[in-house]
């Protein structure tokens, strides 16, 4: 499995969490973020996140940013992007099973760590159900 990963400012310390964890799974990581804490611009950093995903040379993409809702925006313009801003577990695993998300956006300031990497964790291991939540995927693109 291939994820890319992107941050601003507010999601550094985040990132390398979560980058540790994927790769103690053995998953591979390519880091479009931010690796400081200075003020930068979020969408610098999601659009490549979102590129990549988009041209399928990643199997998923993690976005993080203050609210999560800058980077979320940013990312569902791209074709093709399904990317759910989630704080919770139960959402991270809803955004896959019913909504087939191919990028989780997560909200630094309101989620710990540990939540994080558990959202992460949980987001990568839930099937997408298809059935009945496929024809309304196909209904986003009108």
């Amino acid at each position: 499995m291939k994820i890319a990963i992107g941050n601003d400012h507010a999601g550094t310390e985040y990132k390398k969490a979560i980058v540790a964890f994927l790769e103690s799974k053995g998953i591979e990581v390519i880091n479009h973020g931010t690796n400081s804490e200075d003020s930068v611009d979020y969408a610098d950093f999601v659009h490549p996140v979102a590129n990549d995903v988009e041209n399928k040379t990643v199997d998923f993409g993690i976005i993080i940013c203050g609210s999560g809702n800058g980077a979320s925006m940013t990312a569902n313009k791209h074709s093709g992007i399904r990317c759910a801003l989630c704080w919770t577990k139960e959402i991270a695993a809803l955004a896959r099973e019913h909504n087939n998300a191919n990028i989780l956006s997560i909200p630094a300031r309101y989620v710990s760590q540990t939540q994080a990497v558990d959202m992460v964790q949980v987001f990568l291991d839930t099937k997408f159900e298809g059935g009945r939540h496929q024809k309304r995927i196909e209904k986003i693109l009108v």
